[in-house]
């Protein structure tokens, strides 16, 4: 969204690719989850009324435009993606396929993973968490625009405190709300540690990928 209070922002995109292009000039495999709230969020479809399982799949459908968005963007830049989606919208982006989305990790591709786990009720931060460990991945980066986890929310209080490194039951016992409790669950079933960073701070992906975070650490330890 960059400044924006909805849609998307060229800048930010950009900035967000540039990141992510660092990262990938390493040699690092990536998958991507992207979440769809600069287009539609919960409290809309309260706000109109909506039934929870039609809303959800409003969410979905926008994460699939940021996908292509993000694809977009990336190409820019010359490097190649791959969307894939938990939804059945094949006319426009191929669906989800465990097997296919490893081989393209394989041969240096990022895959871009739209549409949730393809289910209401379920968040982006739970279709994070079971692609990571679908894809056997080294860790969980949780992008947001905060430098980590906090006691309360930085930008309604300035005194909140920040946490280097927490434990999966912490965040769950604290009600830390950073990822939803199944994510968080998931995550500590399959020993993959979360990096929670600011996205938009420069070098900050690239750091945390390099076990140099400046945002917060949660494992199991």
């Amino acid at each position: 969204m960059g400044e924006q209070k909805f849609g998307v922002e060229h800048e930010a995109c950009k900035q967000i690719a540039e990141s992510i292009k660092e990262v990938y000039a390493l040699g690092v495999q990536l998958g991507i989850v992207v979440g769809g709230g600069n287009i539609f969020r919960g409290n809309q479809a309260q706000a109109f009324g909506f039934a929870r399982t039609p809303a959800d799949h409003i969410g979905m459908l926008a994460t699939t435009i940021n996908g292509l968005v993000l694809q977009q963007t990336l190409a820019s830049l010359g490097i190649d993606s791959r969307v894939m989606s938990a939804l059945n919208t094949d006319s426009i982006v191929e669906p989800y396929h465990w097997g296919h989305a490893l081989h393209s990790l394989q041969k240096g591709m990022i895959v871009i993973f739209v549409g949730g786990t393809g289910n209401p009720y379920f968040t982006t931060d739970s279709a994070a968490a079971l692609r990571a460990s679908e894809i056997h991945a080294d860790i969980v980066l949780k992008a947001t625009k905060v430098d980590g986890i906090f006691t309360e929310d930085p930008k309604k209080n300035p005194h909140a405190e920040k946490y280097e490194q927490l434990t999966y039951s912490e965040v769950l016992a604290k009600k830390l709300n950073v990822m939803d409790a199944t994510a968080i669950a998931l995550c500590r079933e399959n020993h993959i540690p979360i990096c929670v960073f600011n996205l938009f701070e420069q070098g900050a992906m690239l750091q945390a990928v390099c076990g140099q975070p400046k945002g917060t650490l949660v494992t199991g330890a």
